[in-house]
């Protein structure tokens, strides 16, 4: 084979950035809406039959419920079929997103038509058949609780792994927490990180408060540089006075009057938080934690008003349900859009990047990250270099971001 043919064999790559178990999401959401449908077509089939217009209304939301679903099947099920097409630069993995953003749109118009009616009814009471509207939303509850356990079974959103145990020996895990057991008792040593500069967090598991007096943190890079950190009382648990380095690749000595017991922490590279999140399963989630929200909201103000003759506090209950639908549907149409229009999803990655090219004494001149679907990233990294080095070499290099599904490198020479 010619040079050309191989690099052209080389060039070529997937671009399918669909997220982790996506065809069983897919099988998951059209349960739930068999679910619903076939309980919109009870209620509704019941309610006639029984002359409930009560019931035959909450058929008619129940369809409402099962439309929404159905948008974030179709999603699922377009992005699968057409995951190769070439139409689409950067594959379908946005899909969800953009179900989700819709989804969330639509939340936000159900939150607005639920508060309109809440404040009518204060203005404009109404008779209430308590023990009709009581089963109804019980029924409507128990639906959205199935429904909820059918979408969030073997759902991973964010991964976790097992923390074992360690008895001075290396424990290689995906996540910043590591347990340790040591002839004191178990205790737990943590990178916490949210918000704020990443630091070690060391606390006793069992037993007495660790003392950072006797406490003894220290870290071993790959290669050789030494870090020790002194721990500072935080109440309840010590915490460095240091923030930790990026990459978050060593071993940590951690001494607690004893010989020092070993463990490490290895920098993969995953994507973290909103950018490994499926906003499509999440959308679907939103929908039915909100309707079984609001249905206990209403199971208890209809007691009350029963008990007590508080007609006034169903409408409040349907006000406080709508403020509860529109803060869900807040945070999903943020992170959505944000995503739509290609914000950074992971500053923390944005920032290993960053230190992984610059640690060797060349420039990160330019960054461009942006999510492609759940857990895969892709950027354009412009790099500034005076030690003749190739975009082979940043490529290698940068290979252990695992998340970086599409990866563009630019090199330029600088003057030496």
């Amino acid at each position: 084979m010619s040079k050309t043919g191989i690099a052209a064999e080389t060039l070529q790559h997937s671009h399918v950035f669909l997220g982790t178990g996506h065809e069983q999401s897919e099988r998951r959401m059209w349960a739930v809406i068999v679910l619903c449908g076939a309980m919109m077509v009870a209620e509704v089939v019941g309610g006639t039959l029984f002359g409930s217009i009560a019931l035959v209304a909450d058929g008619l939301h129940m369809s409402t419920h099962a439309g929404a679903l159905s948008l974030a099947a179709l999603a699922y099920s377009y992005a699968r079929r057409h995951e190769d097409d070439p139409r689409f630069t950067f594959g379908t993995g946005k899909l969800g997103d953009l179900a989700g953003f819709t989804s969330a749109v639509i939340l936000a118009m159900i939150a607005l038509l639920i508060g309109y009616a809440a404040v009518s009814r204060i203005f404009e009471p109404v008779s209430i058949q308590f023990s009709e509207a009581i089963l109804i939303a019980a029924l409507g509850l128990a639906v959205n609780v199935a429904s909820a356990w059918l979408l969030g079974g073997g759902h991973q959103g964010d991964h976790a792994h097992g923390h074992p145990h360690v008895h001075g020996q290396h424990a290689h895990q995906h996540d910043e927490t590591r347990h340790i057991v040591t002839p004191t008792g178990p205790v737990k040593l943590e990178i916490f990180g949210d918000g704020v500069p990443p630091r070690f967090r060391l606390r006793a598991e069992a037993g007495p408060p660790l003392s950072p007096a006797t406490a003894t943190v220290e870290t071993v890079r790959p290669d050789g540089a030494h870090q020790v950190f002194a721990m500072t009382d935080r109440g309840g648990f010590l915490e460095s006075v240091d923030e930790i380095p990026e990459p978050h690749s060593f071993s940590v000595h951690v001494g607690l009057g004893t010989e020092p017991l070993v463990v490490s922490f290895d920098e993969h590279g995953h994507a973290h938080g909103r950018a490994a999140r499926d906003n499509n399963m999440r959308a679907a989630l939103i929908h039915v934690m909100a309707d079984a929200a609001v249905s206990v909201l209403v199971i208890a103000g209809l007691l009350l008003a029963r008990a007590f003759g508080w007609l006034w506090i169903d409408p409040v209950v349907g006000i406080v349900g709508a403020c509860v639908i529109a803060s869900w549907s807040y945070g999903l149409i943020r992170d959505t859009g944000a995503i739509l229009l290609d914000m950074n999803p992971d500053r923390r990655m944005a920032e290993n990047l960053r230190q992984a090219i610059e640690n060797d004494g060349d420039t990160l001149s330019d960054l461009h990250l942006w999510r492609l679907g759940p857990g895969h990233l892709g950027a354009i990294v412009s790099i500034g270099t005076q030690s003749g080095r190739n975009q082979d070499y940043y490529r290698a290099k940068l290979a252990r971001f695992g998340s970086l599904s599409h990866l563009t490198i630019e090199v330029h020479p600088l003057p030496m």
